[in-house]
């Protein structure tokens, strides 16, 4: 049966750890500390593969990334503190008390509902505040958007999601007036920033996520300007020394490339 074989696997996958940290001089060196940054590349990698929608190197980024689970268990297990059980039965018991339209009696009519739930329920385990759950430490844009996500969580969100594009503008007009009146005061910074904030608030609102969006442009960009530089480079010149109408006309051929 499939689920006797993926019991086996995951089984085997613990005996190897076990050996490792017996056996392995690099292995045995590594914790929680050391292991933290590889942990953040490999997310990175993950995140890398599912952008680029390759099934393959998904499929191994996620192994690579149950590997860190499994050895920071193992650590644990070793600092008597929690082991792999532990960690699955807690993850078990959490996802069936927060999950109670599926495990109990609670209706749900769509997805909000279920966030909704989710965020209250949060709050009665003991968190204090509605974002204390959002990592300090999140890349900006992703903090935006998940800090914006469980706002809405507890009904704090625009009734009308056009009612955003009014926002979006004032926030717009507010920059625009800042850099007109002083380009270098501070207040510009601050400006930028409530536009960054308020154009995430309308991608989430319109079900588009922002970093992968961002992502997508930024590897289109990087694909046209390569291109852009190769052919230069094979009319035997250089960027440096093109024109920007020049460089415009090739710009525009790339796009020809965009989704082949």
């Amino acid at each position: 049966m499939i689920i006797n074989k993926t019991l086996e696997n995951f089984q085997e996958l613990l005996d190897i750890m076990t050996r490792l940290r017996a056996e392995c001089p690099w292995d045995k060196e590594q914790t929680f500390d050391t292991l933290r940054k590889l942990t953040i590349e490999e997310t990175y990698e993950l995140a890398d593969a599912i952008i680029r929608d390759d099934l393959n190197e998904i499929k191994k980024e996620l192994g690579d990334l149950l590997l860190h689970i499994v050895f920071y268990a193992k650590i644990g297990e070793e600092k008597k503190s929690f082991d792999m059980s532990s960690v699955i039965e807690g993850i078990n018991k959490k996802l069936i008390h927060r999950h109670p339209h599926i495990f109990g009696d609670v209706t749900v009519a769509n997805a909000d509902d279920v966030k909704k739930n989710w965020e209250a329920l949060k709050l009665q385990e003991g968190k204090k505040t509605v974002l204390e759950g959002v990592p300090v430490g999140l890349p900006a844009l992703i903090k935006a958007n998940r800090i914006q996500e469980k706002a809405r969580g507890v009904g704090f969100d625009w009734e009308d999601r056009t009612q955003v594009w009014d926002k979006v503008m004032e926030e717009f007009n507010e920059l625009k007036h800042e850099i007109l009146k002083n380009p270098d005061s501070e207040k510009v910074e601050a400006e930028f920033g409530d536009l960054f904030f308020s154009l995430i608030n309308a991608a989430r609102l319109y079900n588009v996520e922002p970093e992968n969006a961002l992502e997508r442009t930024n590897r289109k960009f990087i694909s046209r300007f390569n291109y852009l530089e190769s052919q230069t480079m094979q009319k035997g010149k250089s960027l440096h020394d093109m024109s920007l109408d020049e460089m415009n006309k090739i710009w525009e051929e790339a796009k020809k490339f965009d989704n082949k």
